[in-house]
């Protein structure tokens, strides 16, 4: 064992120092970033980050990478953060891989091409539910406690930013990049060594880091009053906030954690919401539709996320997650999450948009049209005349653009309620009629010029507005059947033209006031009164969720329909877009031109009252996916030659968890950090033996299976990090098996077969929860004193799909799984499925549509005590627990699947008992639209 510790630390100790360092930027910056204590500003123009969450590692396959950072763009976000994972990129210490799925220069290099700012988050610690924290599995061999000053973890975290730092340094805006901020760690104020945090904020600018870092905070932390200036702050500072916690089987949950309003830690940056609940974690399995539409919906995003931006005066957003994706392979951490991680996105795992997207769209629209919002101040807010109602006000010093904030002053309040408000705006005093839906907020604007407008107030909310063709384009909205009101100033009596819905305009001093009911959606042009035309779009929440907006360097352009628009161009008179589309359907474009392409079909127009150009584009063809056929079956034999196996022979081990028999049985130790590991265990029969008492490791949800000579004895559940928790349990994943009589002198053969299930995070930054060790951690013979002689055999990671793909059982190493393995000698599979492996192989051919994207999921439909390895073209996408459920649909992602040629399916069931079958499996289409990446 300690060979082994000294080689690895002495790998690190090289590598770090070999690792690649950032040259001095010689050329003069592209750009600069600043900030104060409202937001931050690219070359002096502030800037209102709103920001999604993507993690590139969840999703294998570089051209979705496009599909899914545009569809986050569309929904009006104008960055996205990404957490970098150390594991991801490393599968032995010194060994790095940025290629393929892996290629992150690629990806910075496509938000570039998008336009989008970038917060980076290298960690080196990330958690983001994925095993280890983000960390390396053989980082648990390192001596010194992780996330900490001690030398061993020092340089090996400096070894996986010296690779990862000089990629971000020449993608910053500060080089024509994308990225604006660097975050280091996370959520590390449970811990204490401010020393780490500053050595990692000097390593970046060692490496040319040169845009503000910052850091999300989470919970309490002794150093939080060194924010501002003590040892180990950042230049910003971010809070978590996850109001909603991660009940999604609970109905009704309100906040429960609380307001939700982010707190300002330092006066001279801007306010932080580095990561804001945006969907859930799956905790009690009662799947992920629940944490979208029940725990996080638009119920939650209308109240919680209005009312932290007026009370906060947040400029800076990080929502967790927009797209959360699949944890392939073994990706994901065992204690939280299983194989999906929807994590009830308003993006779908399958890429497919939700009601979510739309109240993103609506909201997101707002912070970048409406430029007054980027600086503001609290200011007095126009009190409600209603008990049950209330108001929280912001104004920018500059414009006096006035932003109340209108709420139920019960926040669980599900009642709807009238008032009216004495509200003193920069244009007047009025008297404002308002209502609002329990559960509901809004954010209503007064005193702003709204293009060449000037919008005294409204009590409907605004979703954008543009200058397009010559006059102003405005869509505001509100609840369905709710009554509005909209004011507009004029120094004389424009003309007003209602084209469409009931709207009832007068003129009074100056003001324009138009009252109306929110049906469908109202068309109102006004032209005259000493200003530009003005087209007035008034909405419902679901007619404003059908625009979409597409800056051009024309100008914006504004779509009403389709599923999806990606961009425009105009052209001289023609207008271009890239837009799915679900079902045939009409369009709606407003731009300056007479012509409308969609995808690369002309598509027939007439210009309509309102200006804008009106045509129909066709739907997608139907899809239809062939029928699983042709399986072929092998059973893993559960005594094998084991001669090459590695003989299980340390002593000691860097765990803090002391093994329960000796020798160390942890798989880890060995070099088999993932996956499956089989153990085999040799001894001479005394006839004494009557059972065996195992011990093992496994991670939640996690078995473990023995057998004598081949003869089935059992299964027990494995330890769990709560094993690892204080006070530690010294026997974790106990399980006694009964022996069948041995004669003496019989040579006897023990197998087990541990599932590790994953690395517990390091939150704590504890390492008797990140070094607990996976596999064996105790063996012994009942009623015998005769040794055993154990080795093992785990995993070997894949060159091509990375060190997190495969796990360690016979076929997997063998190569079953992969593209073209033999299926010679194989069988027709077995009515019911006996105790231990059985691989089950086919291949499927498909040639989908073209011009169409048509995601793909593996459906299961069977039930009973088993689990499946799902290999697609020999990648690893998942795990069916049949006995745990929920899901049972896994998302097949385009790359990893050929959408125009031969596939291979091999699945590897480990059966708890010989009483279950597989069931169905098939293929089933998840969406199916015209367009596409």
């Amino acid at each position: 064992m300690r060979r082994l510790v000294i080689a690895v630390a002495a790998a690190v100790l090289a590598a770090a120092l070999a690792a690649p360092v950032a040259a001095p930027a010689t050329a003069a910056p592209r750009h600069t970033v600043t900030y104060d204590r409202y937001s931050m500003s690219v070359d002096g123009q502030r800037v209102f980050l709103w920001g999604g969450e993507f993690h590139y590692f969840r999703l294998p396959s570089q051209e979705l990478w496009r599909d899914v950072l545009e569809k986050i763009r569309a929904a009006g976000f104008n960055g996205v953060s990404l957490y970098f994972s150390w594991a991801y990129h490393s599968p032995a210490p010194g060994r790095y891989d940025f290629s393929g799925v892996r290629d992150v220069d690629r990806l910075l290099r496509l938000t570039e091409e998008l336009g989008m700012y970038v917060v980076v988050r290298p960690g080196p610690y990330i958690n983001a539910e994925t095993s280890g924290g983000g960390f390396p599995a053989w980082l648990k061999q390192v001596p010194g406690r992780a996330r900490s000053s001690d030398p061993g973890y020092t340089a090996a975290y400096r070894e996986w930013l010296g690779h990862i730092n000089p990629i971000i340094a020449r993608h910053q805006i500060t080089r024509g990049g994308s990225v604006i901020a660097y975050n280091v760690e996370n959520e590390y104020a449970a811990n204490t060594d401010a020393q780490y945090m500053q050595d990692l904020q000097d390593t970046a600018r060692a490496a040319g880091i040169d845009v503000p870092i910052t850091h999300n905070q989470c919970c309490d932390a002794s150093w939080t009053p060194t924010w501002a200036s003590g040892l180990g702050a950042v230049e910003i500072p971010g809070v978590d906030d996850y109001p909603q916690s991660f009940e999604c089987q609970t109905e009704g949950v309100w906040g429960p954690w609380g307001e939700g309003v982010t707190e300002r830690l330092n006066d001279t940056a801007p306010v932080y919401a580095a990561e804001y609940q945006a969907g859930s974690i799956d905790l009690n399995r009662a799947g992920y539709d629940a944490c979208r539409e029940d725990l996080t919906g638009t119920s939650f995003m209308k109240y919680f996320y209005k009312n932290n931006l007026i009370q906060s005066g947040a400029t800076m957003f990080g929502f967790y997650m927009a797209y959360g994706g699949t944890n392939w392979g073994w990706l994901g951490q065992p204690n939280d999450v299983y194989t999906s991680y929807d994590y009830g996105a308003a993006i779908t795992e399958s890429r497919q948009l939700t009601g979510k997207y739309d109240e993103f769209k609506r909201q997101g629209y707002f912070t970048q049209a409406v430029a007054p919002l980027r600086k503001t101040d609290a200011a007095p807010a126009p009190p409600s005349q209603s008990p049950a109602l209330t108001t929280v006000a912001r104004a920018n010093p500059d414009t006096g653009t006035q932003f109340v904030l209108l709420r139920h002053t019960d926040r669980a309040a599900t009642t709807e309620d009238w008032s009216f408000l004495d509200w003193s705006t920069p244009d007047g005093r009025y008297f404002v009629p308002v209502s609002l839906n329990g559960r509901d907020a809004k954010v209503l604007v007064a005193g702003y010029d709204m293009g060449g407008q000037r919008l005294v107030y409204s009590t409907s909310e605004i979703m954008t507005h543009a200058r397009i063709g010559g006059r102003d384009v405005a869509l505001l909205y509100g609840r369905e059947g709710s009554e509005g009101w909209s004011v507009l100033r004029y120094d004389s009596e424009p003309t007003v033209q209602v084209l469409e819905g009931h709207v009832h305009p007068s003129y009074v001093n100056g003001d324009l006031r138009m009252h109306y009911e929110h049906h469908g959606l109202a068309r109102v042009l006004i032209t005259g009164g000493g200003r530009p035309p003005l087209l007035l779009l008034l909405g419902t929440d679901e007619e404003a969720a059908n625009f979409w907006r597409a800056e051009t360097p024309s100008g914006p352009v504004l779509v009403r329909g389709t599923s999806l628009v990606r961009s425009a161009h105009v052209s001289g008179s023609t207008v271009s877009l890239r837009a799915d589309v679900a079902a045939t359907e009409d369009i709606e474009v407003f731009a300056p031109a007479k012509m409308l392409v969609v995808g690369s079909t002309r598509i027939p127009v007439h210009t309509t009252p309102s200006g804008s150009l009106a045509g129909t584009v066709r739907g997608p063809s139907d899809v239809r996916l062939p029928a699983l056929k042709g399986w072929q079956t092998r059973t893993e034999s559960t005594v094998v030659n084991d001669a090459k196996w590695t003989v299980a022979s340390h002593q000691t081990s860097q765990s803090p968890f002391q093994p329960v028999t000796q020798p160390v049985l942890f798989a880890g130790d060995y070099g088999y950090d993932y996956g499956h590991v089989w153990y085999q265990g040799h001894f001479t029969a005394t006839g004494a033996e009557t059972a065996v008492e195992l011990n093992a490791i496994t991670g939640k949800n996690g078995v473990y299976q023995v057998w004598l000579n081949g003869q089935y004895l059992g299964w027990a559940r494995g330890g769990t990090q709560a094993d690892a928790d204080a006070p530690v349990n010294p026997r974790p994943g106990p399980g006694t098996f009964t022996l069948p009589r041995l004669a003496p002198g019989t040579p006897a053969v023990l197998s087990v077969l541990v599932g590790n299930m994953g690395h517990n995070d390091d939150w704590t930054a504890d390492d008797n929860r990140f070094k607990q060790p996976r596999g064996l951690v105790g063996a012994s013979l009942v009623g015998s004193t005769a040794p055993v002689t154990w080795r093992l055999r785990g995993n070997v990671p894949d060159p091509v799909r990375g060190p997190l793909n495969n796990g360690g059982l016979h076929g997997e190493r063998a190569g079953w799984h992969l593209p073209n393995a033999s299926t010679q000698g194989w069988s027709r599979p077995p009515s019911s499925l006996p105790a231990g492996v059985t691989w089950y192989r086919t291949e499927f051919a498909l040639d989908l549509p073209k011009g169409q994207d048509v995601p793909v999921g593996l459906r299961f439909d069977g039930t009973g005590a088993y689990r499946v390895l799902i290999f697609v073209n020999g990648w690893q996408m998942g795990q069916f627990t049949a006995d745990l459920g929920p899901q049972r649909e896994f998302v097949l992602p385009r790359g990893i699947l050929r959408e125009h040629g031969k596939n291979s399916l091999a699945l590897a069931v480990v059966a708890l008992d010989g009483t279950s079958s597989l069931g169905p499996v098939s293929l089933v289409p998840l969406g199916n639209h015209r367009g596409g990446v």
